[in-house]
């Protein structure tokens, strides 16, 4: 009985472990018969079997805790006055408007140096795929040189 149940319990195991539903029972009644399932019955146990989920015992759960909302500002808290936020957007201005300077100008010197998809070889690109590398790095550095200009110019514009 053993030999013929050994095939069925490999099934079985394999089975659950593609399935993962629940455990599976091995139950034994008065007269010897087995009788394998997924339901706890009286005289029955659990398999010990690769991929066979104990059941855990189902707890409640306590709420979440409410979360305060957060607390006003203080009465003393530093504030800046209107002409210093002034002073500082302008700094900040003068700032972004460097890095645009800046970042166009590099993007000038790029597209300069890419000559519209045909840069120059250098000597040591005597491999046609090291040629190609170098302009695919430098499509990909125009590309982000734009995408940067394109965030300067939208930051700028924030600025009021």
């Amino acid at each position: 009985m053993t030999t013929r149940l050994l095939p069925v319990l490999v099934l079985l195991a394999a089975s659950a472990a593609a399935r993962a539903d629940g455990p599976i029972y091995l139950c034994v009644d008065a007269a010897g018969h087995k009788e394998l399932t997924d339901a706890n019955k009286p005289g029955c146990r659990i398999l010990d079997v690769p991929g066979n989920a104990v059941p855990a015992p189902q707890r409640r759960q306590a709420p979440a805790p409410m979360r305060a909302a957060p607390a006003p500002a203080p009465a003393d808290f530093p504030r800046v006055d209107s002409a210093e936020q002034k002073a500082r957007d302008a700094d900040r201005l003068g700032i972004l408007n460097e890095e645009l300077r800046s970042e166009q100008q590099k993007l000038a010197g790029l597209r300069k140096e890419f000559n519209n998809g045909e840069p120059e070889r250098h000597g040591d690109e005597r491999n046609y795929a090291k040629y190609q590398e170098r302009v695919a790095q430098m499509r990909d550095s125009i590309s982000r040189s734009e995408k940067n200009i394109e965030a300067l110019k939208r930051e700028i514009a924030n600025i009021r």
